[in-house]
This record gives C-alpha cells, sequence and structure tokens, in this order.
C-alpha cells in the first residue's frame, strides 16, 4: 500500500533544545498510527509540522503527495484536526456549529451524514452547553471530519472522559477505521493505543525510540509474564519455595506475584502444588507484559511524568 505520511529527517529545535531531533517515519493509506511519549518528548511539535502549523528547522514531510512544509494552504484541505479540547460556542446548536465549519472549505459533508457519522443525530438541535464532554468531543471529531478529510489527525481525543464516553468515541473511530481513513493519534491511554492502534512510534526527548505493532514490540522486549496468586499467608512457602523458572516475587498482603518467561508451565506448577499440599486458592491470573510495560521499560517515565 502507498503511504499517506512520509516524514524525513525532521528537526525543530528552541535555542540549544532539540524538541524533534532528527526523525523519520511513514505511515500508510489506511493505518492508525500512533505517537506516543511524556509530556515535552516531543510528540506535539511533531504532529503540529505534520499539520502544517508549525514550520520545521530541517526535514521533509510529504502528505498525500502534498508538500507540507511549503504548501500548506493545500494540506488543510485534505486533513482534518480534532484537539484535545475544543472551544465551541454555547450559544450556538450542534447543526449550526457543523454548518458554519463546513462553510470554511472549498468541499464539505452534510451535516446530517456527519451528526450520523458519530452518533450525535439526536442532538442536531441541541445548544452546546447542554452536552456532556464526551458528546462534545463527539462534535470535536464531527468538526474534524467535516471537509471529508483523507488523513485525520486526533489528538488526545478521550483525555477527561468516563469510561462509557470514551468506548463512544473508540467505536467513532473504529468506524472511520473500517473506512480506510489514515488516522495519526496521540494518547495518555496505553489500553487506547493497543486498542486502536495497528502501529505505534514511542517517542521521547525528541526521538522515535521504538516503532511497530504493539504487541510486537512488547513480545520483543522479552518481558516476564506476572502470575498473581492468591492464599493464606502460612501455606505460601508450599508453593514459591518450589516453584522453578521465577526471576522475582511481589509478597503482598494475602497475594503474591511471581515473574516467569514460562507463564504457562508456571501455572500449572502454582495449581499442582496447591492441589498437593491442599491449599485453596482464593485467586489465580495471569498478567500479560503490555504497552505499558515497554514504555516505562523504555523511558523509565509514566506517560504523565
Amino acid at each position: 500500500m502507498s503511504k499517506a505520511v512520509v516524514v524525513t529527517g525532521l528537526i525543530k529545535r528552541y535555542g540549544s533544545l532539540a524538541a524533534v531531533d532528527d526523525i523519520s517515519f511513514a505511515v500508510t493509506e489506511g493505518e492508525v498510527f500512533g505517537l506516543l511519549g511524556p509530556n515535552g518528548a516531543g510528540k506535539t511539535t511533531t504532529v503540529e509540522m505534520i499539520e502544517g502549523l508549525r514550520k520545521p528547522d530541517s526535514g521533509s514531510i510529504i502528505v498525500n503527495g502534498i508538500d507540507a512544509v511549503r504548501q500548506p494552504a493545500r494540506l488543510k484541505e485534505i486533513i482534518g484536526v480534532q484537539l484535545q479540547s475544543t472551544t465551541l460556542h454555547d450559544q450556538m446548536k450542534v447543526r449550526e456549529v457543523i454548518e458554519l465549519f463546513g462553510s470554511y472549505y472549498s468541499k464539505a459533508l452534510p451535516a446530517d451524514e456527519l451528526l450520523a457519522e458519530v452518533s450525535m443525530s439526536e442532538k442536531h438541535n441541541s445548544y452546546i452547553r447542554s452536552l456532556s464532554g464526551g458528546q462534545k468531543q463527539r462534535v470535536a471529531l464531527a468538526l474534524a471530519l467535516v471537509n471529508d478529510p483523507q488523513v485525520l489527525f486526533l489528538d488526545e481525543p478521550t483525555t477527561g472522559l468516563d469510561p462509557q464516553a470514551r468506548h463512544n468515541v473508540w467505536g467513532s473511530i473504529d468506524k472511520l477505521k473500517k473506512q480506510g481513513k489514515t488516522i495519526i493519534l496521540t494518547t495518555h491511554y496505553m489500553e487506547e493505543a493497543e486498542v486502536l492502534c495497528d502501529r505505534v512510534g514511542i517517542m521521547d526527548f525528541g526521538k522515535i525510540i521504538a516503532m511497530g505493532p504493539s504487541a510486537q514490540l512488547v513480545n520483543e522486549a522479552g518481558f516476564d509474564s506476572a502470575i498473581e496468586f492468591s492464599c493464606q499467608a502460612e501455606q505460601s512457602g508450599l508453593i514459591i519455595d518450589k516453584l522453578k523458572e521465577i526471576s522475582r516475587i511481589i509478597r503482598g498482603n494475602g497475594t503474591y506475584t511471581v515473574f516467569t518467561n514460562k507463564p504457562s508451565a508456571t501455572m500449572l506448577e502454582i495449581a499442582s502444588l496447591a492441589d498437593k499440599n491442599n491449599i485453596i486458592l482464593t485467586g489465580l491470573m495471569l498478567k500479560q507484559a503490555n504497552l505499558e510495560d515497554l514504555f516505562l521499560s523504555l523511558t523509565g517515565r509514566h506517560l504523565r511524568d
């Protein structure tokens, strides 16, 4: 498949600080690509340069054949942008806002079509002030789609939303993915990146330090799996002291977590030892390593640090 976005040798400096330090990557047409990183890693600056909002010091950015640096006006006609926080006039109705934004473009989708796309048809006549946070985010997504963009940028699309509202937004993004939209997503939620993104790029100190499908990156990192079990404290030694192939143990209040690179065998071993010693396990759970484990391993920092 052809490339929707091609970034080559991108550099952006602020005095002696290299906010973006010679990065290169490409996003395939129809792909959902997640850009992750701690605050200050350079991801926002990178996305703003791709959107044509900020000029790089050097490097090239091509979006669907358009030079984002030299042709920002043409670029804006083919991209859509949903910001982390979109301020809308409280006294306007939902349909009015969508029609207003559509008037800014040479081509715009019908308001009814956009409202249906983000599951907001029943709110078409509601004032913006009456909407919940999740509904406002869906309106913001409709505004990002008003010009039927070829490439869509979503900046922290579910920050501050409750779990139900977050899943509603995920559903809208999944529909766009199935339609073949190219989406570049920034998020602070690791689960969100794992669910929505075909590939992720992890940035730190202005550089991309890992890139690929999240499951592949986690597998290649060779993390141990964690197995958590619960039993009476005085019986735990009958299990823990006999376990093989474990790298470390975390002891809690009646709950024990062991780490191993042979999770299936260790799970069976724990169950067998409990049965042999007449120990009642009140909990037994395997926790595979995930994208957050990889992120912390690579950067040493939480996304919100």
